[in-house]
């Protein structure tokens, strides 16, 4: 199945790279020319380096996040799990998810991934002292300057990880309490600055003059087509988004559908949760995937590129599993068997499944 997995992504990276990158390519030409601007980081580190930015630079960089993302994740898994048989049907159903790493390449290019590496990262960071919650609070804050939306996206999953790898080990206190607060403090005002105060000043066809000054090949004028959502409020996002919801809402069942081929992982996190040694601790599981899932419906009303928000999603159910592993537990959980005909089942049909997509399933 792993095999077979590789070879998929292959094939979808074959044909990704024979699609436009419409958005991606104009995020690499947005920088800070204009003033702070939202969604300008990338572009304004790519601009130190290149004065020039080429098409094949979309595919190349986030081919390079995509890679350094699955070697974070093997380190993770191996540290959490282990490569051993008992623990080869998890890794299927992780690593081999359709809303994984499978998406994250039909995805190339896009911001989301950036998240998950950070989250990744901060699971294989060590986590005994307040450097790490300043750690957490640098990384969230550059997601942000990335693209606003993570903070709905990654940044409360990263924040799980700080409280179930930091506070619950240590134990709060009134010098950890106010670091929090104040580290939610620094993310929420980034966030609101950057949303409201990050608007373009200038005209839209100065902005686009410039992109177009920044392009490798200038005619490629249709590339610059989605430079309008620089200019688009937030209001304008939101009735865009519930105008669409008719539509978007048929790919539910499908979503569903996906979501229930994962069954003997969900199962395991289950297990997981109930085998906490710590009934506080329980609870605060429970309440952070409530509070994840929250922000994920937040972004299905504001947004909608519903299929990435559901394969986020699931990532982030993911990652909040191996942050519930270094949580004392009272008895250990029986691993996802492999000799059962209906997991063995599921696994091949999570196998085969290439990809959910950007905005409807497929």
């Amino acid at each position: 199945m792993l095999a077979v997995n590789f070879a998929v992504v292959a094939g979808v990276f074959l044909y990704k790279i024979t699609r436009e990158p419409y958005v991606p390519y104009i995020h690499l030409l947005v920088d800070y020319h204009f003033g702070f601007t939202k969604r300008a980081l990338i572009g304004a580190v790519m601009a130190l380096f290149f004065a020039k930015i080429p098409v094949w630079l979309v595919f190349a960089l986030g081919g390079a996040v995509w890679l350094v993302t699955l070697a974070l994740f093997v380190k993770l898994f191996r540290r959490t799990f282990g490569f051993d048989d008992a623990h080869a049907p998890l890794l299927v159903f992780m690593a081999g998810s359709p809303f994984f790493l499978k998406n994250f390449m039909h995805t190339l290019g896009h911001f989301d991934i950036y998240g998950c590496a950070v989250a990744i990262g901060l699971l294989l960071a060590p986590a005994y002292s307040l450097a790490f919650v300043a750690l957490a609070t640098a990384a969230s804050m550059i997601l942000i300057l990335i693209h606003h939306i993570h903070l709905l996206m990654y940044v409360p999953t990263i924040a799980v990880i700080v409280v179930l790898r930091y506070y619950l080990a240590q134990g709060f206190s009134r010098q950890n309490s106010i670091v929090g607060i104040a580290a939610i403090a620094c993310v929420g005002l980034l966030f609101f600055a950057a949303q409201f105060l990050g608007s373009l000043a200038v005209p839209p066809d100065q902005f686009s003059r410039y992109l177009q000054s920044r392009m490798a090949d200038p005619t490629r004028t249709d590339l610059l087509s989605f430079s309008y959502i620089w200019y688009q409020p937030l209001a304008r996002e939101i009735a865009d988004t519930w105008a669409r919801m008719p539509s978007n809402l048929l790919g539910i069942p499908v979503f569903a559908l996906l979501i229930w081929l994962h069954a003997p992982l969900w199962k395991y996190f289950g297990d997981s949760i109930r085998a906490l040694a710590i009934e506080f601790h329980r609870r605060v599981v429970i309440a952070a995937i409530v509070a994840v899932s929250a922000a994920y419906l937040i972004m299905f009303a504001i947004v909608f590129d519903y299929s990435r928000w559901i394969s986020n999603w699931a990532v982030c159910m993911f990652l909040i599993l191996h942050a519930v592993k270094s949580l004392p537990a009272s008895q250990s959980v029986p691993p996802i068997p492999g000799d059962e005909r209906k997991v063995t089942l599921l696994g091949w049909v999570v196998t085969l499944v290439p990809r959910v997509g950007i905005v409807r399933p497929f």
